[in-house]
């Protein structure tokens, strides 16, 4: 609006015979207008550049927080187990000894929760996304949440009351279950296991493990598997779906720590073949049609006025469907198997 009654005022200067003076009165106003622009763009890029900043920030601070936390509780640890003078002096020994791989492991363990705070989502998130398979584990106890994370899923079957434990090989993970009352055992799936009585189970459960375990080591687990389970007992495993390409290059692949992507056919015939029955894939988070590719609307008066055109949409919309099928399906599936 400002910009309109000025440049009737120019107008009016210059019918007014003062061609001179609204001339140059023009040529400094556009060139006021081209300097605008260029302020606004570079208010904008700072804009971005410092909203960049403050997310990267974010993450460094809370990551070095979680650092923070993971030496001091490992110092607490090591002074409550260590002998009176055990860590005085220079002893080769000594420092081997605090310099083993389990303690850099769990002191490098915080990154990953961070890892998991980012990029998997919050608590309420996860809680949210894995509150339909409790109703699985309805009347049964014992059950166990092999990769319980944070502890979400254990939260859920304790509300219940549902008897559940977790195992979690990361250790800060575990620390942080622990402190919330949940009963966590430090350990690989498998060793934890084949520790235990056969048929002292009565559920298994695990969201997003699998795809991070080679496939020996997977194959091995679920024979212990059905070993551990009593009769009637469920399985459940979720993972990244990667016959959904969205799903696979969007979230397989930011994971570092994935081993192997586990196609919907490859797990329900590796738990049949482990002696689980009646195995079912319940494929979970559909893409959002706004993500999905758009086909073109078609009408009868299109036919009408170019009946080539629509063919040639027709076809086109097949495509876009047949796109979305490969690209845009589910991000995630959970095969449910049964020991009989």
């Amino acid at each position: 609006t400002k910009d309109r009654e000025i440049v009737g005022f120019m107008r009016q200067i210059h019918e007014a015979g003062l061609n001179s003076v609204s001339d140059e009165l023009m040529k400094r106003w556009e060139s006021m207008v081209v300097r605008e622009k260029r302020y606004d763009a570079k208010v904008s890029a700072l804009s971005a550049a410092h909203e960049s900043a403050v997310s990267e920030l974010r993450t460094l601070v809370a990551s070095t927080q979680q650092g923070m936390l993971a030496v001091k509780r490992e110092l607490e640890r090591v002074m409550s187990v260590a002998p009176a003078g055990a860590l005085v002096g220079s002893s080769a020994a000594n420092s081997h000894e605090l310099r083993t791989t389990n303690h850099e492991s769990r002191l490098d363990s915080y990154k990953y929760v961070g890892f998991e705070d980012l990029f998997r989502g919050s608590q309420e998130d996860i809680r949210a996304r894995v509150t339909s398979y409790v109703s699985y584990f309805d009347g049964a106890s014992d059950v166990v949440d092999l990769g319980c994370g944070r502890g979400e899923f254990l939260d859920l079957l304790t509300a219940r009351g549902i008897s559940a434990r977790g195992v979690d090989i990361n250790h800060e993970m575990v620390q942080v279950c622990r402190e919330r009352g949940h009963e966590v055992t430090e350990a690989d799936a498998l060793s934890y296991l084949e520790s235990i009585p056969d048929q002292s189970l009565g559920g298994l459960f695990a969201a997003q493990v699998v795809e991070h375990l080679p496939p020996d080591y997977l194959l091995r687990m679920l024979e212990v598997a059905h070993h551990k389970l009593r009769p009637g007992s469920r399985i459940i495993l979720e993972t990244i779906n990667p016959a959904c390409w969205l799903a696979y290059f969007e979230s397989y692949i930011r994971d570092l720590t994935h081993v192997r992507p586990l196609h919907p056919d490859t797990l329900r015939y590796l738990l049949l073949a482990s002696g689980f029955q009646g195995v079912d894939i319940r494929f979970r988070a559909p893409v959002p049609d706004e993500a999905r590719l758009q086909s073109i609307p078609l009408t009868p008066a299109l036919y009408e006025k170019d009946e080539r055109l629509a063919e040639i949409i027709e076809v086109l919309n097949a495509n876009v469907e047949r796109l979305n099928s490969l690209l845009f399906t589910h991000l995630d599936y959970a095969a449910i198997g049964q020991r009989l």
